[in-house]
């Protein structure tokens, strides 16, 4: 594997620190899929942590990296839910404050879920430069610690561990499709593959309203793209961190969009067909295997990354009413 990667020591130790922290999901063997997508599916349910979605690796590894005196001062995120839980949920065990800086159309099932939790909830713009130019007020004014929500390597590292999990379930896997936001999870999951086989396929998905990684890519830079109104509220992130970029160049296969009927489509299918209940974003590579955007053979070992599950109650009507 090319250097540019999470380094495995980094990803081993987070594997380590995660021990009785978080969840190894189960690798779920799809069967009722395999004629609609075209390969062998397997599927990453993350949807089963704790906190309703992948984000708590990260944020638990990276807060467990933190001295005493930054974990007594507290801990601030901005997010648009999943991140927010992640972080709230580790502050808790860790008995630390956490202040979570939200969209102001946040899903009211993550605002009420990070209020639980015990974190302060501030409702900011629409957008991850509004939330994140606040989460630096706040940090100036209090001296909080920020727990970025994928531009941090020890919090890819948590993220990845995904990844090892996965490999080491099925360590004969063709193809891993990993949804695309920010790229916290994508970095660390390509890198934790990539450094136990090259020979793996990794393939990012990002919806159409949000195409970050796709300009970014086609530009051979980080690039700001518009915001347009999304199911996918968990990938609304306008612009990838630079090592996220520098990784995901690197290291994954490819990187393709879905649009918003793929994405209602692709999460009814979970819930029809796997019995699963996922949010839009966790959809996306399920979207696309539909769509017929993904290349595959009849007998690829294909594995899904379903990234969560924190999903309004009215949200999911809609999807299935669809």
């Amino acid at each position: 594997m090319k250097e540019t990667g999470i380094p495995m020591h980094q990803l081993e130790k987070a594997r380590d620190r995660l021990i009785g922290r978080a969840k190894i999901t189960p690798l779920l063997r799809g069967e009722t899929l395999d004629k609609l997508i075209g390969a062998q599916v397997y599927l990453k349910p993350e949807n089963l942590q704790v906190t309703g979605s992948f984000k708590i690796r990260g944020a638990t590894n990276k807060m467990l990296t933190l001295s005493r005196g930054a974990l007594e001062k507290g801990v601030i995120a901005a997010s648009s839910g999943n991140h927010a839980l992640g972080v709230s949920y580790a502050a808790k065990v860790l008995n630390t404050k956490a202040v979570i800086v939200m969209p102001v159309d946040a899903p009211k099932i993550k605002q009420a879920k990070a209020k639980a939790l015990g974190a302060q909830v501030i409702l900011c713009g629409a957008t991850s430069k509004e939330r994140y130019d606040k989460a630096e007020e706040l940090i100036d004014a209090h001296g909080y610690t920020l727990i970025h929500s994928y531009a941090d390597e020890d919090l890819m590292a948590g993220q990845g561990t995904v990844g090892l999990e996965i490999v080491k379930a099925l360590p004969e896997v063709d193809l891993v499709v990993v949804p695309l936001g920010g790229g916290g999870l994508l970095s660390g999951v390509v890198s934790a593959l990539k450094g136990k086989n090259t020979e793996i396929k990794v393939v990012g998905v990002e919806t159409e309203a949000v195409p970050r990684y796709t300009a970014s890519l086609k530009n051979g830079r980080p690039t700001t793209v518009e915001i347009k109104d999304t199911f996918a509220d968990g990938l609304k992130v306008v612009e990838p961190g630079r090592r996220n970029f520098e990784i995901i160049s690197a290291l994954v296969d490819e990187v393709i969009t879905v649009g918003e009927e793929d994405l209602r489509r692709g999460a009814k299918t979970l819930y029809m067909e796997s019995k699963l209940v996922v949010e839009p974003s966790a959809a996306v590579g399920i979207a696309a295997a539909l769509s017929g955007k993904l290349t595959m053979k009849n007998k690829d070992k294909v594995c899904f990354l379903l990234s969560g599950g924190n999903v309004d109650e009215e949200k999911m009507i809609e999807i299935l009413k669809g």
